[in-house]
């Protein structure tokens, strides 16, 4: 049973993933394109951390927040670097409580660097829970 939830979370993970693809395939310079990829960036990285969160609990590892679940899986050995997605956790706390342009295009920026982390972590969840 709490294989199958992975799945099912691993499935949406793969799905906020294509979005987020397709948002960063639009022009950087349109305002409507960096608006689309922040809040893309914000889904895949809810959906992320709790697709996390629900393997630990599958490997009997209780984490209750998000930075509580980065650090135990940097830990681990799941993820790393543990700066950068702590970075990916501020910087998706703070889309949702500020937005100003400045912000905004820092943020835009860290995606791009962010974007290939979250597939290197994507590949690793996949190849540890295929069916």
């Amino acid at each position: 049973m709490k294989n199958e939830k992975v799945f099912d979370s691993l499935q949406k993970f793969a799905w906020a993933i294509k979005r987020l693809d397709e948002a960063l395939a639009e022009d950087g310079s349109n305002p409507l394109a960096i608006d689309g990829t922040i809040q893309r960036f914000e889904f895949v990285f809810e959906v992320m951390w709790k697709t996390l969160k629900r393997a630990l609990e599958g490997e009997g590892m209780m984490c209750q927040t998000a930075r509580e679940t980065l650090k135990t899986a940097y830990q681990i050995g799941w993820i790393g670097p543990e700066e950068l997605w702590l970075q990916m956790l501020d910087d998706r706390n703070m889309t949702s409580h500020t937005y100003d342009q400045p912000t905004a295009s820092q943020i835009y920026s860290n995606v791009q660097i962010y974007y290939p982390e979250i597939l290197q972590f994507a590949q690793f969840l996949r190849a540890r829970y295929a069916t």
